[in-house]
Order: structure tokens, then sequence, then C-alpha cells
């Protein structure tokens, strides 16, 4: 239990820190406005793709971007810190509002999600999935970087919901349960690159 309590509250601060240093300036200093836009970009589609990030100065400071069709992308927005936000409303097995955020470097990972997601069919998509993961190709998300999303049928009904990336991570490397029986942090589809910790009530 204590070596539990120390894993959690490692993890919970190593993410808070991470969480603070990019959203905050210096002590008591202002913080820095919004970087401009790039030529073409739409503030209320920057301000949309932010609205998942949970306070002001992450939101002011991330990079959004807009996906295309051959799953590149334009940046909207070049950021400060080191989070990425889109809009994925609408988009194949998507809500109608459905926005997310993320560390930039796990934006190799979140185009093989949209190339499978593409495929329509929640079981064909976690099947190709499954078969990324076998071969060895999925993209690794960043050990410890946090995914937000903003999901429902409207931006009025839209849910936030949080995970900590935790790839490859088991009940004896992190000493955390691999179910949420016990009502404490867990690991979700450990021992594989999707494991992530979740918390009760997300």
């Amino acid at each position: 239990m204590k070596r539990i309590a120390l894993s959690v509250l490692g993890i919970i601060a190593a993410v808070s820190i991470h969480v603070v240093a990019q959203g905050q300036g210096g002590r008591g200093a202002a913080p820095p406005p919004p970087p401009p836009l790039e030529p073409g970009a739409s503030q209320a589609d920057v301000d949309k793709a932010v609205s998942a990030l949970p306070n002001q100065q992450l939101r002011d400071q991330a990079t959004v971007i807009k996906w295309k069709a051959d799953y590149s992308y334009d940046t909207l927005r070049k950021g400060t810190n080191a989070m990425v936000c889109f809009d994925k409303s609408g988009m194949p097995e998507m809500q109608p509002f459905m926005v997310e955020c993320t560390a930039t470097g796990n934006l190799d990972r979140v185009k093989q999600n949209l190339q499978a997601e593409a495929l329509g069919d929640r079981m064909k998509t976690q099947a190709a999935l499954d078969e990324l993961e076998k071969n060895g190709t999925r993209a690794k998300p960043q050990f410890g970087s946090v995914w937000y999303h903003l999901q429902g049928p409207d931006k009025e009904r839209a849910r936030p919901h949080m995970t900590i990336a935790v790839p490859g991570a088991t009940m004896t490397s992190l000493g955390l349960p691999e179910n949420g029986r016990g009502g404490g942090v867990w690991i979700m589809n450990a021992g594989t690159t999707t494991a992530h910790l979740m918390t009760p009530g997300e």
C-alpha cells in the first residue's frame, strides 16, 4: 500500500509540476499574451480547440492544429508550451462536439488513431490498432503525458475527461491495480502502449 501511495503521489506531483511550468510565467509576473494566429486561421477555431484544457494560461499558450484528410495538419497557432489541441468534432466515431489536447510529442499516435477511426466501425478500428500493437509499430505516447478531452452532443453538454499515459506500465512495474474495483487510481490497458491512469469519476 505504501509503494502504491508513493507511486500515485509521484505521478500526480510530476504532472502538476509539468502543468504549472507550462501554464505560468515567473512568480507574480503577468501571464504572457497568446501567440499570434497563423495567416488565415480563425480565432473561433482556436478557442474551440483549446477548450479541453483546464485553465486559461494553458489555453493561451497551447499550439493549435487542424487535421487534413491525408492526416497531415495545418498549424493555426504555434504555442509556447508543450501542449497541442485540435478539433475532432463529427469525425468518424467521434461525438458531434469533441476536442482533444495532449503533448506535442504524441502527434504520431494521434495520427494512427485518426487513420484507424476512419474505418468508421469501432470493432474494425480496435482490430487495426491491435495489429499495430502486435507488430510493434504502434506509436507510443510520452510517459506521463496528459490527454484532455471535452466531448458531448454539443458544447453546452460536453463533459471533460483526462487520463495520464503510462505506456507499458503494469501492476508490477507501477504498483497500481489494473482495475478500478478498489476505488482508487488504476491502470487501464496495462502492459500495452495504451496503458493509462484512470481516476475515480473519470
